[in-house]
């Protein structure tokens, strides 16, 4: 049964590194959370590490300039891990091969395509037509509030290719503000439910938390299993893949799953427990909101 704690600094002594998600817990698609902001800086004044661990197909210094527009300052964090730059690294060892159809929103998701210096000898990655195609890329929807549905005729044609699909951000659904929105994670599902191949490189699988402890050594932190937590709202991201990674947990019930757990300060003690047994997931501890 998780545990329902009041401020992460209750139990932040437990751990020397957090593996931090970003939207819906460090900010919501538009600004920052400020009591996330101020729990992140009190936890790195007492020593403890954070690693931002997003499923967000940018890389890392994309992210790095996003969330500073966002009003989430570089002394809340130590480092960020995207599922982009996991994905990044997959595709220029030509995972899907050299000439790729790309799914997501240009100039937005452009970065994707910027070479990797820790690459040796990358494959000349082409974007071309799905016809021409030897694999996808997807970084999300062409439009991130149509029905996935669309998708269907270009991935029957593409299943029947035997084309494999990288995903490059597991999530679901993302809310921007109060508007949800449909994210690559939702495509991947739909191709593979159709018969494709989809590969993932973001939460809750592991290539991105194999890059997060590689942040965590290039900071000269090596810290055991036992003292790291992973924090964020996603029940099928965040927690399901710190279970899988045998870390500990905090669930943060007002993001994502706010309505299911009747979340408002604080989640409702019976909606959560029906929730994550619902999920058949449990978290170590949860909290409404990260502070």
């Amino acid at each position: 049964m998780t545990q329902i704690i009041d401020q992460f600094a209750d139990i932040s002594g437990q751990y020397d590194a957090a593996f931090v998600d970003l939207w819906g817990c460090m900010h919501n698609g538009i600004q920052a959370m400020p009591d996330a902001v101020a729990a992140m800086q009190k936890y790195r004044a007492a020593g403890g590490v954070v690693v931002l661990v997003t499923n967000s197909p940018r890389p890392w210094d994309s992210v790095a300039r996003q969330i500073n527009g966002f009003g989430v300052p570089d002394d809340a964090w130590d480092a960020i891990a995207t599922s982009g730059d996991s994905a990044r690294a997959a595709m220029f060892r030509g995972i899907v091969g050299e000439k790729i159809w790309f799914m997501g929103e240009s100039p937005r998701d452009d970065d994707f395509f910027k070479p990797l210096k820790i690459i040796e000898n990358p494959v000349d990655i082409q974007r071309v037509s799905l016809e021409e195609a030897e694999g996808i890329v997807c970084c999300g929807p062409f439009d991130a509030m149509a029905d996935i549905d669309v998708n269907r005729p270009e991935f029957l044609y593409a299943k029947q290719k035997g084309l494999k699909l990288l995903c490059a951000n597991p999530d679901i659904v993302v809310d921007r503000g109060e508007v949800r929105e449909w994210c690559a994670g939702a495509l991947a599902q739909l191709y593979t439910e159709m018969g494709g191949e989809s590969l993932y490189f973001g939460k809750p699988h592991p290539p991105i938390y194999d890059l997060a402890r590689r942040r965590l050594a290039a900071l000269n932190k090596v810290p055991s299993d036992a003292r790291i937590i992973g924090i964020g709202d996603g029940i099928g991201t965040d927690v399901l893949g710190a279970m899988q990674e045998d870390i500990d947990a905090l669930f943060i019930s007002g993001g994502l799953a706010a309505a299911e757990t009747k979340t408002e300060d604080q989640p409702d003690p019976s909606a959560l427990s029906a929730f994550l047994d619902k999920q058949q997931t449990n978290a170590t501890y949860t909290i409404g909101h990260l502070r």
